[in-house]
């Protein structure tokens, strides 16, 4: 039996000096941000662009908090990722938790993995584990930031690098928003950032366990992500307006 070729990792041809300017701005941007707000706060994800998002804020020193969505369904080596991303850069992440009352009623009605049946169970499983904790988490803040590109999906072509985040009434950022996954791995490579051991593995996109998977050569790079619903359903609603 042939064993499906995997995504890998991608080799970048973007030029030292295109990617210093690349940096140079991203930095510049963060600053920018903490300039203009006095509360901004990160959500990371341990994920490829979430680490290099990190690791410019540990270099420009930008005031940022870190936050990451503990959902309860996440693989091993993303817990371990935070303590590692810890470790290195020397910095607090903090752990956002589900309510387990909200947890145990999404399982009341559906299951445990009731979200397998449809879009409808999908949502109120990212309710309870994500939506509803990434609220929490942002109570207070003046602006948030994400590792959204307009890459990623058909559903972030049009990103810009500042929105409204309507759902929430604050200023939300996506400081990679102009970025290619090539460029991503081009910064990772260059400045020696922590690498989460999914992505060696065939994941270029990660999320909880058991809604995400290895995604084989060729496919989307979120084709992993639910993969059980239509193309057009691979956003949780973390980034979704009201």
């Amino acid at each position: 039996m042939i064993k499906p070729d995997f995504w890998s990792i991608p080799e970048s041809n973007l030029s030292a000096a295109a990617l210093a300017e690349k940096i140079v701005t991203l930095k510049q941007r963060l600053l920018d941000i903490t300039a203009r707000f006095s509360d901004v706060r990160f959500a990371t994800s341990l994920a490829a662009e979430d680490m290099a998002i990190t690791d410019a804020i540990a270099q420009s020193k930008a005031n940022i908090q870190f936050f990451t969505l503990a959902t309860g369904r996440l693989h091993q080596e993303t817990v371990d990722m935070a303590k590692t991303t810890e470790d290195h850069y020397g910095l607090a992440i903090q752990k956002v938790y589900p309510e387990d009352t909200d947890v145990q009623a999404f399982i009341d009605q559906y299951g445990m993995n009731g979200f397998y049946d449809g879009e409808g169970p999908k949502k109120a499983c990212c309710g309870a584990r994500k939506i509803k904790p990434l609220n929490a988490a942002l109570l207070g803040a003046d602006a948030w930031l994400t590792g959204q590109r307009r890459g990623q999906s058909t559903t972030r072509t049009e990103l810009h690098f500042e929105e409204l985040d309507d759902a929430r009434g604050i200023t939300k950022f996506n400081p990679l928003f102009d970025w290619t996954e090539a460029d991503i791995w081009a910064y990772i490579k260059q400045e020696n950032v922590p690498i989460h051991p999914l992505h060696l593995k065939g994941y270029p996109s990660i999320g909880c366990e058991p809604c995400t998977r290895q995604v084989k050569k060729g496919e989307d790079i979120r084709a992993g992500r639910w993969w059980w619903l239509q193309s057009d359903s691979k956003e949780c609603g973390l980034h979704v307006n009201k």
